[in-house]
């Protein structure tokens, strides 16, 4: 059995709370002391010590893991499935390891997208310059252009990209079971042109720009006295705040910051751009939505908001799992009878 080091740390304190706690009603106050004491350590920070360093492959092969020709997840030497608890005792290291490896079966995902799929990868917005933060969504080539039928896939919340149902699908089962793949090759073997929607890529990730103090040794008109004091202190402060800052942070993780991109900043935003700059502007005389969890309730908002259009264009929904409130999100009784009827032609047509 392996001892962490944090573990090791807090023995003591808890042998003498223990020790304490035998003791009569003169070691109370010794005890409070030491449960505020305890208060005061933050366990998660201080198992961060504990951990080897949070650098991962950028590559399946690199994990050593590849999918078979049944679409699962495999070691490539053992031929086991994936393995969560890689690291006995370090639930946080191996999170951020299965992490790491979703976000590579994310940009595989896209991969088998455009090229087994045969999607087109298109930016958003549309009028995006160069510098501003970018989403993007699939499209089949006949996707605006398709007279009869137009098939809108909108994934749930969480992890999951275009593409994804569900991540631990993916992982733990297999493509077909976790992705919209099969949903799209169906469709588009029936004549269906396809939109594959990103609700989930709502903002892109850049580090903290680093604040730099301007020194004090820079006020000229101070005392050459008075201006060592002030160093001194600066230095001093310096030094507590990067001890602090080695405690808090060991593994030296980029300070990150979210910058949000225009006019798709939450799943509903994006449902709503969408639809606005493609779905509308389809050719098609019938649309269909399939929509998962969190997506039912974009889907709904966007039936909020563009109430007129969706009946015009919309010929039915299929919500799996969702997760949307009609009372909630205060949609009207007209809304709710549209669904209603939209609900009885699917079932009707899949009869």
């Amino acid at each position: 059995m392996s001892i962490s080091l944090s573990s090791l740390i807090l023995l003591p304190i808890w042998i003498s709370m223990a020790q304490i706690q035998q003791g009569g009603p003169d070691e109370k106050e010794k005890t409070t002391a030491l449960k505020d004491l305890l208060s005061r350590i933050d366990l998660d920070e201080l198992m961060k010590k504990d951990e080897p360093p949070l650098d991962f492959p950028d590559t399946l092969e690199g994990f050593e893991y590849a999918f078979n020709e049944k679409g699962q997840l495999r070691h490539i030497k053992t031929g086991e499935p994936f393995v969560f608890n890689y690291r006995e005792d370090l639930h946080r290291w191996n999170q951020k390891r299965y992490e790491a490896l979703g976000e590579i079966i994310t940009k595989y995902v896209y991969e088998l997208l455009e090229k087994d799929c045969n999607l087109k990868k298109i930016s958003i917005p549309v009028d995006a310059t160069e510098s501003e933060p970018k989403s993007f969504i699939f499209m089949s080539e006949d996707a605006l252009t398709n007279p009869q039928k137009l098939m809108v896939l909108i994934h749930g919340s969480g992890v999951v990209r275009a593409g994804q149902w569900a991540r631990r699908l993916i992982i733990n089962e297999d493509l077909d079971s976790g992705t919209q793949i099969p949903f799209i090759k169906r469709a588009m073997d029936e004549g269906y042109g396809v939109i594959v929607l990103n609700p989930n890529e709502n903002y892109i990730e850049v580090e903290k720009p680093k604040i730099h103090v301007q020194s004090s040794s820079d006020s000229s008109d101070e005392p050459a006295e008075k201006r060592e004091r002030k160093d001194k202190v600066s230095k001093e402060t310096k030094k507590r705040r990067d001890f602090y800052e080695k405690y808090r942070n060991p593994q030296r993780e980029k300070e990150m910051m979210q910058l949000y991109i225009r006019e798709n900043g939450s799943p509903e935003e994006h449902a709503i751009y969408v639809w606005d700059h493609f779905i509308a502007q389809s050719a098609a005389e019938n649309v269909f939505f399939v929509a998962h969890s969190y997506g039912g309730l974009a889907f709904v908002e966007l039936m909020i908001q563009r109430e007129a259009d969706v009946k015009s264009k919309v010929t039915a929904v299929a919500l799996t799992d969702s997760v949307h409130n009609v009372w909630h999100q205060e949609a009207g009784k007209t809304i709710r009878e549209w669904m209603r009827e939209s609900l009885s032609i699917l079932q009707d047509s899949l009869k």
